[in-house]
């Protein structure tokens, strides 16, 4: 059922920031929580009792193998976020710093570091909570080195194998020759994996498990295509939170059966014309990183603005259309090799223009992370290329995804309402 009762928008302190300008409450969120909740149980359980074994998994890594082998999948990035959203990470990073991990590499790597070396998570506050320590750690490099070195860490703390995939880099076409050599590491992953669980490797149900991926990136596709309405029934701060399952439940039924409920609600939304906000002036998109610790607060300033935030890069970061479960590992690795963090400067223009026509875009929002390099696309000129292609201005908000140290939040708003009164008088 679609809420037509706006709900107002808290900052992340849980006080309004600033400008009580309501946003609308997604109804789905009650059935996001309790599966997102099993999910968790699921694996404080097996950390608890050992079976079954535990995987821990770079978020973009090949978590189909993982299910297929009968693991159950923890990702370090979705803590990193949780210790990002609950403003706990920038006073972790220094524990991490203290023992040489530079405060200029992946805050996600430092702030989890320093939660480990410290002893505190928010994941200790949920209930049955059990550390998940790993059995093995499994990386992809498509997303950046950092992720290797960040497992790298755990494997010297437990003493546990580790295991990667090294993907290309900087790729305008994706070649047979590309998804050949991914993979072929992928299928060596088998042997190692098997040898933990102590399990033989089931071929059909790698493939079943491909084919639950490919329904839920599909209902998570449309989910955020519903952003192209006009009023949009959902905004990038929605997205942020409720990408959660098409994350970390891959090959998963219960998170198909979210996004069909979800994707019911904003469809119903769409045919009763009611948007994420109360009025709709401006469409934005974002490129980058959220800046975690401040989600709630950004989404106020722009709802204050009149301003929705209808796309973005990072969630759709999880939409993997080659999933295909009649050619599991080569579809695999074309998903995973066809990233837009992996793809070229002029591969990635083609693609922003694409999503600026689709979502019918005023203005681009780009977030330079400090410690992010790899999703901070605005520092070789592409925001410039790309407004002198499509005529769409932009601006850039430097910042971080969980070091605030790094977010300056009275240059930002003020940054934010001068372009947003820019685009009023174009």
């Amino acid at each position: 059922m679609c809420a037509t009762t706006p709900q107002a928008q808290a900052g992340a302190s849980g006080k309004p920031a600033g400008h009580e300008t309501p946003v609308r409450k997604i109804e789905s969120s009650k059935l996001m929580r309790r599966i997102m909740g099993e999910y968790f149980s699921e694996l404080f359980e097996a950390a608890r009792t050992g079976s079954p074994k535990l995987a821990w998994c770079t978020s973009v890594g090949p978590a189909e193998i993982l299910v297929a082998c009968g693991f159950r999948v923890y990702f370090p990035e979705n803590h990193g976020a949780m210790l990002g959203v609950t403003r706990t990470a920038t006073g972790l990073i220094p524990h991490a710093n203290a023992i040489g991990y530079s405060p200029e590499i992946c805050s996600y790597l430092t702030s989890d570091i320093g939660s480990h070396l410290k002893g505190e998570s928010p994941m200790a506050k949920m209930p049955d909570y059990e550390f998940p320590k790993p059995d093995v750690l499994v990386y992809n490099t498509n997303q950046c080195r950092e992720v290797q070195d960040w497992l790298a860490y755990y494997q010297r703390e437990f003493d546990v194998p580790l295991l990667g995939i090294n993907t290309p880099q900087g790729l305008g076409e994706v070649t047979d020759v590309h998804i050949e050599a991914v993979a072929k590491q992928m299928e060596e992953l088998v042997a190692p994996l098997t040898g933990i669980t102590g399990e033989k490797f089931d071929y059909d149900r790698f493939a079943e498990v491909v084919g639950l991926s490919k329904t839920l990136t599909d209902r998570w596709k449309a989910v955020l295509q519903c952003g192209a309405a006009r009023p949009s029934p959902l905004n990038f701060f929605d997205g942020t939170i409720h990408m959660g399952p098409a994350v970390v439940m891959r090959g998963d039924p219960r998170a198909i059966e979210y996004y069909d409920a979800l994707l019911n609600e904003l469809n119903e939304c769409i045919a009763q014309h009611v948007g994420s906000l109360p009025e709709e002036r401006f469409r934005l998109y974002w490129d980058g990183m959220p800046i975690w610790g401040k989600l709630r607060d950004h989404s106020t300033l722009l709802a204050s603005l009149k301003a929705c935030v209808v796309a973005s890069t990072y969630c759709n970061s999880w939409i993997f259309d080659a999933f295909d479960a009649e050619d599991p590992f080569r579809s695999l690795a074309r998903a995973y090799t066809e990233l837009f963090i992996v793809r070229s400067d002029a591969w990635k223009e083609g693609y922003m223009q694409r999503m600026i026509d689709l979502f019918g875009i005023d203005g681009l929002i780009y977030h330079d992370a400090k410690t992010c390099p790899s999703n901070s696309n605005n520092r070789y000129g592409l925001p410039d290329r790309l407004e002198r292609r499509t005529g769409v201005p932009y601006i850039v908000i430097p910042g971080d995804l969980n070091d605030l140290r790094c977010f300056s939040e009275e240059q930002a708003r003020t940054n934010i309402e001068a372009f947003i009164e820019q685009l009023a008088e174009a």
